[in-house]
């Protein structure tokens, strides 16, 4: 009976220093953070098409037509080129990027600097400009992660520029950065 008693006190003492042996491995701890970038959603919508407005010319000298490319869209002329009242408008294009991100504008004029008629008769689009900054501009977003650009050109009409309406597709680039 002895034998049973030694290994009943042996077996209880090991029960009780198993939790005094198991505190007495080390332990460490760290801290990591978790993070992640979301970008805003980009966008760029034209909200205005560029318009000259109604001209003519006087039938004897050539001439241009100018849209200043700011909000005003002022309309200016050269030569025998006569303004008739309507409503002249700059291109305007209203952007969304992350605050204070860095945006290149890049502007395409239309297909072989001209603007048609359905009748096939064409104006030359002798220049063109995103903000006066020519073709390119490189602009920083707002705060609240808005931008506005503004689109004008130079367009030549001929002495005798046959009557029509005439219109040509062109293309601004948003490059965020």
């Amino acid at each position: 009976m002895r034998f049973y008693v030694s290994l009943a006190a042996l077996a209880a003492s090991a029960a009780v220093a198993t939790p005094a042996f198991a505190q007495a491995f080390p332990s460490d701890d760290a801290q990591a953070t978790a993070r992640g970038v979301l970008l805003q959603t980009h966008s760029l919508i034209n909200q205005t098409n560029l318009d000259f407005g109604i001209v003519t010319t006087d039938g004897t000298n050539t001439g241009t037509v100018t849209i200043a490319p700011d909000s005003s869209g002022a309309r200016g002329f050269t030569g025998g080129v006569v303004l008739l009242p309507s409503n002249p408008t700059s291109a305007r294009f209203d952007g969304r990027g992350a605050p204070l991100e860095t945006v290149v504008l890049t502007l395409t004029p239309p297909v072989g600097n001209v603007l048609q008629s359905a009748a096939g008769d064409q104006i030359s689009v002798n220049s063109m400009s995103v903000d006066g900054a020519g073709l390119t501009e490189t602009l920083t977003v707002n705060g609240t992660g808005d931008f506005t650009a503004y689109v004008g050109g130079d367009f030549g009409l001929s002495a005798t520029q046959a009557a029509g309406v005439y219109s040509a597709d062109f293309n601004l680039n948003a490059e965020y950065q």
